[in-house]
């Protein structure tokens, strides 16, 4: 049994991480700012340990870390910036290595190790330098697109009106992924430290254009559903990061060897399909959920 301490423990990637964790049998210790939110509460009530820990009070790293096996790590820019990111990452990665974890795996973004420009994917690829450095057993996983965005923000707009609103051209593919597929991967890894320490892996599990995609949505939904590709210069209004993101995506495209990754590791693998059908869409799309945002 390992111990494993997982930070943004609340988030998506975190808390399929720890519930992959915990179902395998293993302790989580998870480590949020919020120890008393709802997400708290639920990862207590799967068994969970949960710990206050904020990037920014290294003493609450340094407490949380103690004794653990292993960390599973993860940074974000959104909320905050990408300095703070890289350097709120490079604190959990010097806190990690100062309690000399047996492994450190750190979720970053696919492509995050190439000279992409988009500024989300920079400063992971800073941490990634810092966790190389650092002198911890170390593993670096970096997802493609999430597919649980699909299920958020101004994507779910778009869909209560029949329109699939993405800022990419309707037939030029992309690799994508689920947040549960993440966790899953990330708990294999955790689990087969010799196997993986030392590995940089991209990870997704589906290759779809935007035009499959609103067909797959629709299709899910139970409604027509068309794609509009959205300007860059809307997005770059709301945010220049994204907006680089978008437009990396369509030129250079995000290239994972998802038929490799379904071969190697049997993880349960999710298509955009299966994802798509598990979703609640009639609640989701409904004018009450429309309130929260």
């Amino acid at each position: 049994m390992l111990i494993v301490a997982v930070t943004g423990a609340t988030g998506a990637q975190g808390g399929a991480t720890a519930r992959a964790l915990l179902k395998a049998g293993h302790q989580v210790r998870a480590l949020t700012r919020r120890p008393g939110s709802p997400a708290a509460d639920a990862l207590r009530a799967l068994g969970a340990e949960v710990h206050h820990a904020d990037f920014d009070d290294r003493a609450s790293l340094d407490v949380a870390l103690a004794g653990a096996d292993s960390l599973f790590a993860v940074s974000t820019p959104f909320g905050t910036d990408t300095a703070t990111e890289v350097r709120q990452g490079t604190a959990l990665v010097d806190a990690a290595a100062a309690a000399r974890l047996g492994h450190v795996v750190f979720t970053s973004a696919a492509h995050a190790d190439r000279d992409t420009g988009v500024p989300h994917y920079e400063s992971k690829r800073l941490i990634e330098r810092h966790l190389r450095a650092c002198g911890v057993p170390w593993t670096v996983i970096a997802p493609a697109a999430f597919m649980d965005n699909y299920a958020d923000g101004w994507t779910l707009d778009g869909l209560r009106d029949g329109v699939f609103a993405w800022p990419m051209p309707g037939d030029r593919p992309l690799t994508l992924i689920p947040a549960t597929d993440i966790g899953a991967f990330a708990a294999l890894v955790l689990q087969r430290r010799d196997e993986f320490t030392g590995r940089r892996i991209d990870i997704a599990s589906d290759e779809r254009t935007p035009e499959q995609m609103a067909e797959i949505l629709a299709a899910a939904i139970g409604r027509p559903i068309i794609h509009r590709q959205v300007p860059l210069d809307y997005v770059r209004t709301r945010s220049e990061d994204l907006a680089a993101m978008f437009d990396y995506f369509t030129t250079a495209g995000l290239d994972v060897d998802v038929a490799g990754l379904r071969r190697d590791h049997e993880v349960g693998w999710h298509t955009f399909a299966d994802w798509s059908a598990a979703q609640d869409w009639a609640a989701l799309l409904s004018p009450a959920a429309d309130a929260h945002h």
